[in-house]
């Protein structure tokens, strides 16, 4: 694609975002700036950072894993046994619809 291609709204955003010079040119973007290099972290001394941020974790108490398993199991089921009656509905249709 050259600038040719491109028409008069195009080539004014494209100034506006500093992509073309007042003669239309493109211009070279500036090579994007280099992080300097971090000193990397020895295993030991990233598993104990690893430890101390989970003992920050707030873990649920035994009732409530008890509780939301439930729930979900519970939730599983249900849906489970709807698919099952809507599979069986439509079979029986289709069943009747095809003899």
């Amino acid at each position: 694609m050259s600038l040719d291609d491109l028409n008069r709204e195009q080539k004014r955003s494209l100034k506006k975002m500093g992509a073309l010079n007042d003669q239309g040119q493109p211009t070279r973007a500036p090579a994007p700036a280099r992080r300097p290099k971090e000193a990397r972290v020895t295993p030991f001394q990233y598993l104990r950072e690893v430890r101390d941020e989970m003992r920050k974790v707030a873990w649920p108490k035994w009732p409530e894993i008890r509780r939301f398993s439930l729930i979900v199991l519970v939730t599983v089921v249900l849906y489970t046994a709807y698919i099952f009656g809507l599979d069986s509905l439509f079979g029986v249709l289709s069943g009747w619809l095809y003899d």
